[in-house]
């Protein structure tokens, strides 16, 4: 099991100390989230600042981004990067497509599905090993000039992870990508019983054999992030200190994190596993009423134990694995950048975390 961390919302004159530092320390990877910034950038960043550490998007918004547009930006980043950026992709929520992107975003599935098939397509016209001519329903690509055509490199085959929330996307993933980025609401339980059940479904009916066999067979050549036939990364909330007083902020910072998700439709499955699907409406209620405070405290210790992970600085990699061991490879910390801002020492305890997580999980450093 590796551990990652994330840089949610740096300026870009930040990325390149930040990403060092991360390339420094000995973290396995570096994700770049797509908020009020946007996460490409970011990664051109940290392509050319670090040496070894697996960089990408988690997730990068797929739809307004014609899948040329996104293959250009995942190429150059490839090259960049020596073959360790991972192209992470989601399929953001419909109202934000529409009136925020002013893009269609109907039938999420099936069209992020589509798109995926579309960049392979378009890879493979880059590495000049067939012409492109994709026509699918929602994408079509069948015009790319030699002028126009990017140089070939030697990481053509882009890792492409996509991320899910509910079952529906899970499978998918499993279905066409490389990986799943697992959204950060969730549990052992919901994980083990919702969207791994749809990854295995979706990886049991891979979408014809072009994709079934020679994408896996590619993977098998391939040394980098992308190596293994699927992998899964989840971001994990994490609450972690030596005494109560260095706790007690995080927990109440992730609790009102995790009650704010819960007030979410979408993520409603993680909730129903647990016979909690009908606390979101008197959750959405007090968020409704504007009383942050009354949500917070709804969200109770039985579920922030289910959906966030507490332990002493020495006990969170054993912590982790009892989490995640057989549903995660990857583990994520959304949090601990911003930690070490004000707190400089934490830098390296998170970077004993990570080194610990390897030894336990029997990997080589």
């Amino acid at each position: 099991m590796l551990f990652d961390v994330a840089l949610p919302s740096s300026p870009l004159l930040d990325v390149a100390e930040a990403a060092s530092l991360v390339d420094r320390l000995g973290f396995d990877g570096l994700w770049f989230l797509e908020g009020g910034r946007e996460a490409y950038l970011g990664s051109a960043i940290a392509a050319v600042s670090t040496r070894r550490v697996t960089l990408g998007t988690a997730v990068a918004l797929a739809f307004p981004r014609s899948p040329m547009v996104t293959a250009q930006m995942a190429w150059e980043l490839a090259e960049a990067s020596r073959g360790r950026f991972v192209l992470g992709l989601g399929s953001q929520i419909p109202i934000h497509n529409a009136r925020r992107f002013s893009v269609d975003g109907s039938r999420p599935a099936a069209r992020l599905r589509e798109y995926v098939l579309a960049l392979r397509a378009i890879f493979d016209a880059f590495a000049q090993r067939a012409p492109l001519r994709f026509e699918g329903e929602f994408y079509q690509h069948t015009l790319l000039p030699p002028t126009l055509t990017p140089p070939v490199h030697d990481w053509p085959d882009v890792p492409i992870w996509l991320g899910a929330v509910g079952p529906r996307m899970a499978r998918v993933a499993g279905e066409v990508a490389d990986g799943l980025h697992v959204h950060p609401f969730h549990s052992r339980r919901s994980l083990a019983e919702v969207i791994m059940p749809a990854v295995q479904a979706g990886r049991a009916g891979r979408a014809g054999r072009e994709v079934r066999e020679v994408r896996e067979v590619r993977a098998s050549e391939r040394s980098g992030p992308g190596a293994s036939p699927f992998t899964v990364c989840a971001p994990c909330f994490v609450i972690v200190g030596d005494s109560e007083d260095e706790r007690a902020p995080q927990r109440s910072a992730v609790r009102q994190q995790l009650a704010w998700y819960a007030t979410t439709p979408a993520y409603q499955p993680s909730l129903d596993v647990h016979g909690w699907g009908a606390m979101r409406e008197e959750l959405q209620g007090r968020l409704k009423a504007g009383d942050h405070t009354a949500m917070a405290a709804a969200f109770t210790d039985e579920m922030l134990a289910e959906y966030a992970v507490e332990a002493t600085w020495n006990g969170l990699p054993a912590a982790l694995v009892d989490r995640y061991q057989g549903l995660a490879d990857r583990v994520v910390s959304h949090f601990a950048t911003s930690m070490w801002q004000t707190r400089p020492d934490a830098a390296q305890r998170w970077a004993d975390v990570a080194q610990q997580l390897r030894v336990i999980s029997g990997i080589a450093s």
